[in-house]
């Protein structure tokens, strides 16, 4: 026998709904990627595959919203100017570690003009602080944001093929070994 479904709360729980599909998504996408079943991300937040759908009618959506405060965090830090490319690198380095569905969305090849947008405010984000490093000799005069975005995708794409507890330390000799071609 299955369990009891859940009560419909009916419109009043929207906000609340939507909140508990965000965060679901957060966490089944940073387990599973970005090609986890939607039904996964209904059943942990509580609710039924018709409140996901009405909320995200598609799976870009969820994951923008999913992952919207992990650009916000990119956003925030690179207009810090106390903020440095490592503090940058270590928060992106954080972030793939923590979800690889994240980068995915970030490096992708998808051409959805959703995806493009929030790839597009990372890149912005990355383009001062690689202009500040440059000035500073931390990185080669001719590194770019373009070519930095290249490089946490290659990143990214590693440490997504190994298991978990394997992460940190994959991610940190992929970032020793091009950082001999990025920095002089």
């Amino acid at each position: 026998m299955s369990a009891p479904r859940p009560a419909n709360r009916g419109p009043g729980a929207a906000r609340e709904n939507r909140l508990a599909l965000v965060a679901a998504a957060t966490e089944v996408f940073a387990e599973q990627g970005i090609d986890a079943p939607l039904n996964a991300v209904a059943k942990r937040a509580g609710v039924g595959q018709g409140v996901l759908y009405r909320h995200f009618p598609d799976r870009v959506s969820l994951a923008l919203a999913a992952f919207d405060t992990n650009v916000a965090e990119i956003e925030t830090l690179s207009a810090d100017p106390a903020c440095g490319l490592d503090d940058l690198l270590r928060a992106l380095t954080r972030q793939m570690i923590d979800s690889v569905a994240f980068v995915e969305i970030v490096t992708g090849a998808d051409r959805d003009p959703r995806l493009e947008a929030i790839r597009e405010r990372v890149r912005v984000a990355l383009v001062g602080v690689v202009d500040q490093a440059r000035r500073a000799g931390v990185l080669r005069p001719a590194v770019t944001a373009d070519e930095l975005m290249l490089a946490v995708g290659m990143i990214a794409s590693l440490v997504a093929k190994v298991p978990e507890a394997e992460r940190r330390p994959t991610a940190e000799a992929a970032w020793a070994l091009l950082d001999r071609a990025l920095r002089p």
